[in-house]
């Protein structure tokens, strides 16, 4: 497979008529397949059997698990091209869901903790479900657009242009979350008023740190990566085999935390709260941004 011509957010060759489909890109398939379809599923059936409350305030981990799916299938079609070449179209269109789709309801639930820890009074005001819907079906429509871009692009086999198109994209959504998750990590390290007293907010607080600590490390290793060998492969035009292999591994194993530390909030709640309806994380971060 050449270097040149390696489609940057997979791990096959776009143009290339004898694509190689090798044990990582088995292994990796397997848990997007095995792991990944039914821990959406799970969250879309926990988010959509809750109340509406729940709904309301799960929104945006709702429409990221419905897209992490669409995710799941680009993986497959994008296998199955490899015996079934009519299929690369389909492949080509998912594919705008990983670059697009995944870090834009990310940064959408980032925004959400932001408002939520470090204004509060905003995001009371913002708060109704009629809000998320408005920003969800803006983020689709966008995501949709990349789609068709993407699929456009790597079509006629630009594969300078197809870079450039996710990489852009990887770090103008990478910079939004880091500002986000960054700002409620300072304003949950700090102490408000008379808090030094109440032991419980204050482990409220704690648990809500390491969380959100969790998910900057987290979207650091899936975006960080990528956007390095984006650049080398514009500038030298060939692909570090090692440091895409590490990328691909990152992109597909961290993108995993995020909805693992959701059923964990969910599941913990649930067990310790049964009759109370609040989400978890939104609880966390209203009385942190208390």
């Amino acid at each position: 497979m050449s270097n040149s011509t390696v489609n940057f957010t997979s791990s096959y060759s776009t143009n290339s008529t004898t694509q190689s489909f090798g044990p990582l890109d088995i292994c990796l398939l397997s848990i997007s397949l095995l792991v990944g379809l039914p821990t959406h599923f799970c969250i879309i059936w926990l988010i959509i059997t809750g109340t509406e409350s729940g709904v309301a305030s799960a929104f945006f981990n709702l429409n990221l698990s419905v897209c992490e799916i669409g995710n799941c299938l680009f993986c497959f079609f994008d296998a199955l091209t490899i015996s079934f070449s009519r299929l690369k179209i389909v492949s080509n269109l998912l594919e705008g869901l990983s670059i697009t789709g995944r870090p834009l309801f990310q940064c959408l639930i980032s925004v959400e903790c932001y408002l939520a820890v470090v204004h509060p009074v905003s995001f009371l005001k913002y708060k109704p479900l009629r809000y998320r819907v408005i920003c969800c079906t803006a983020a689709w429509i966008i995501t949709l657009g990349s789609c068709f871009i993407s699929m456009l692009i790597l079509m006629l086999h630009n594969t300078t242009a197809h870079t450039w198109f996710s990489v852009l994209q990887f770090l103008l959504f990478f910079f939004i979350q880091l500002f986000c998750l960054v700002a409620v990590l300072r304003a949950l390290k700090q102490s408000g008023p008379g808090e030094r007293k109440k032991e419980e907010e204050s482990h409220i607080k704690r648990k809500a740190f390491y969380l959100i600590l969790i998910s900057t490390i987290a979207i650091t290793f899936i975006y960080v990566p990528y956007i390095i060998i984006g650049f080398c492969f514009v500038l030298t035009q060939q692909l570090m085999k090692e440091l895409y292999s590490f990328s691909y591994v990152c992109y597909v194993l961290a993108g995993f935390v995020q909805p693992v530390l959701y059923l964990h909030s969910t599941l913990e709640f649930c067990e310790f709260s049964p009759q109370n309806t609040v989400h978890p994380q939104r609880q966390d971060t209203h009385s942190s941004g208390e």
